[in-house]
């Protein structure tokens, strides 16, 4: 009888530290944004102009490299925080619901259940944007897309700002996904079509924080422009950190240090933004850890070049398979809340 009641206390005991362990990193969450680089499947929609991905291309785009892909993404996701699955990730890039469902039942994530947020968008690529959620740490309320349209130019055609509102430990969050305009063509030339796309985004933002001044709000994707670019800094009122302005750009310390998620012609740029509300920067209890955000990385994703210098390694260059990742760095913020 001692010896089954000795055995019952250090069980309670273990149960008790195991529980306390994990309350203690549930504070912390770990919210990602990443441009996967075209993730498509590798079927034929007549719907968009997928030919370029499917396996009788000359990118002979198959199953094989495919599933590679979304082993290597999840890999990705998984070494940013090697404690706990991440819980909130915003996706660039990505064709349809189907490849969402597959890199949810990929590897690590697969035992996690992750929900999906995704609507199809009017791109001219046929890519869109979407958030994958752990569902025990995020409850969604409700979701939007928010059109991007150029009146002086109404045949082209973008990807739609997802708009997620949900809850965090039964505080409400929003979560707007972006990927705007490309800078093909030059970077002059294409500006005004992102800074519509930040005026969108503004006008939302603005909005919410009327109605409530102190309203979480976490910005992320790739926006195709750096911090102190026009659309951001400008139109979107992005700051840095310290600024103490509505909107913040947690890149921003990265960034004056030269640091980047894109490599473009020996340059880097950061073109993978995290902006949050300034409330989640004075927010006591529900806050940006280190007030900033981090570029994640790896050697095994990475391509050296010819100056040293440890690139993003793409999928393909041209239409030549190298087996890389994607052509951009994730970026990622913590959060502690309690």
């Amino acid at each position: 009888m001692k010896n089954n009641l000795g055995v019952l206390i250090i069980l309670a005991i273990a149960i008790s530290s195991c529980t306390s362990a994990k309350k203690t990193l549930r504070n912390e969450y770990t919210v990602i944004s990443y441009n996967v680089e075209n993730l498509f499947d590798t079927v034929d929609d007549p719907k968009i102009p997928d030919e370029e991905f499917l396996p009788t291309s000359e990118k002979k785009w198959d199953s094989e490299r495919y599933q590679k892909k979304l082993n290597d993404l999840v890999r990705v996701i998984t070494e940013i925080n090697p404690k706990e699955l991440p819980e909130i990730v915003g996706l660039v890039e990505v064709e349809n619901r189907t490849v969402l469902e597959d890199l949810t039942l990929t590897g690590a994530l697969k035992n996690q259940k992750y929900g999906i947020i995704h609507e199809e968008s009017p791109d001219y690529r046929g890519i869109d944007v979407a958030l994958i959620y752990r569902q025990d740490a995020f409850q969604e309320v409700s979701h939007e897309t928010l059109p991007v349209v150029f009146p002086d130019d109404p045949e082209f055609k973008t990807r739609d700002i997802l708009h997620v509102t949900g809850k965090i430990k039964k505080k409400t969050v929003h979560f707007f996904v972006n990927h705007w305009p490309s800078r093909i063509g030059g970077d002059e030339k294409t500006e005004p079509k992102r800074v519509l796309a930040a005026s969108v985004l503004k006008s939302k933002t603005d909005q919410i924080l009327a109605e409530d001044p102190s309203a979480r709000i976490i910005i992320m994707g790739d926006m195709n422009d750096e911090p102190a670019n026009k659309s951001l800094y400008e139109t979107l009122g992005a700051e840095s950190p310290d600024s103490g302005a509505r909107l913040v750009n947690l890149m921003m310390p990265d960034d004056a240090k030269s640091m980047g998620t894109y490599f473009y012609s020996g340059s880097w740029n950061m073109l993978d933004n995290l902006v949050v509300s300034d409330a989640l920067i004075k927010g006591k209890r529900f806050h940006v850890m280190d007030d900033k955000g981090f570029i994640f990385t790896n050697d095994w994703m990475t391509f050296t070049n010819k100056n040293g210098a440890k690139t993003p390694n793409r999928s393909y260059v041209g239409n030549k398979y190298v087996a890389g990742v994607s052509d951009h760095f994730p970026v990622y913020l913590k959060l502690n809340v309690r």
